[in-house]
């Protein structure tokens, strides 16, 4: 099989492109995958980088989702048949073009989405969802302030958001970045840098948000506790914007409001039964069409190192696969 290897880390230019030999037949409660799409993520970068919260042993494949086709089952496994189009998740690595995981970590490719969608749907929609729905309580007509609005959990955010009713006020860098937002349903999309406060309020007639959506941190974090309303739910998602913020708690005493933590790995870790309802729903919603990936970069397998760096330069809007 052909993989795409980490041997030394550092920046997407470490990574190489080796043959290495087909895994064995897949184990009891296995399935054997032809990796035909992968999605690539800011996750696969801070690992190659070593900077991720989990660092995998040296050397490894990253990636973590795709989508194929099944070409073997082990014992055990009834939900699957060879020829079955899947989407799977693959702790071993995904940046191959074959991989053996456990069938309970599969799901049958809803007819309504590509290979491509299918390798990049689950990791986006599952953390939009449990944030939004589930930590959020997000109620329908509600405003919810979406940062990072372009990027792979920031256009979920929208969809998810816009299929629940509420209202969505997007943040992002550019003007293409913010057509692209309002293309996906946010009632408004404006510019982070140099301030958004006074927009925000704008916007919701002085009284703020209701949830904030935030896998930027830093300074944005920080502004986005101003732009509260009553009662209103801070997720916290990630630190793109390069550190952790200090929550001023001042803003959420008066404001009687919440800062949440989101995590969607620990949520497959602490509670999998949930994690797998939620990702039950969302396979439900996109076979009929209403939640649906953006792809705006499609590369070769043998070309990750580029994949990791247009995601590294913000050029992708959306989500970026691997595909052959």
């Amino acid at each position: 099989m052909k993989a795409v290897v980490c041997e030394t880390l550092g920046g997407p230019e470490v990574l190489v492109v080796r043959e290495l030999a087909d895994p064995a037949p897949p184990g009891p409660g296995e399935v054997q995958v032809r990796i035909l799409a992968r999605g690539a993520q800011y996750v696969d970068v801070l690992q190659v980088a070593g900077t991720y919260q989990t660092k995998p042993e040296m050397p490894f494949i990253p990636g973590g989702e795709a989508a194929g086709e099944i070409v073997a089952v082990g014992e055990g496994v009834s939900a699957f048949t060879p020829g079955d189009r899947v989407m799977s998740r693959h702790s071993g690595g995904a940046f191959k073009t074959l991989g053996n995981t456990k069938a309970s970590h599969c799901d049958l490719l809803p007819a309504a989405l590509t290979l491509e969608e299918g390798a990049v749907f689950r990791g986006a929609y599952a953390t939009a969802y449990y944030a939004l729905v589930q930590k959020g309580r997000m109620k329908p007509g509600e405003w919810v302030l979406v940062h990072g609005a372009a990027g792979g959990i920031g256009i979920s955010a929208i969809q998810v958001a816009k299929l629940y009713g509420a209202r969505v006020i997007a943040t992002a860098s550019t003007e293409a970045k913010r057509e692209a937002c309002l293309a996906q349903g946010a009632e408004h999309a404006i510019a982070y840098h140099g301030g958004f406060r006074d927009k925000v309020k704008e916007l919701t007639g002085g009284k703020g948000v209701d949830i904030v959506y935030d896998p930027i941190g830093a300074e944005v974090f920080d502004e986005s506790m101003r732009c509260l309303n009553w009662g209103a739910r801070l997720l916290i998602l990630g630190f793109l914007g390069g550190a952790p913020a200090l929550a001023k708690t001042n803003h959420l005493l008066i404001k009687g409001a919440e800062a949440i933590g989101v995590w969607i790995g620990g949520l497959g870790m602490n509670e999998p039964a949930q994690a797998e309802a939620n990702m039950q729903v969302l396979l439900g919603l996109a076979a009929e069409g209403k939640l649906k990936p953006h792809i705006s970069h499609r590369f070769p397998l043998e070309q990750a190192g580029a994949c990791l760096q247009a995601i590294i330069d913000r050029e992708v809007i959306g989500k970026a696969v691997l595909v052959g």
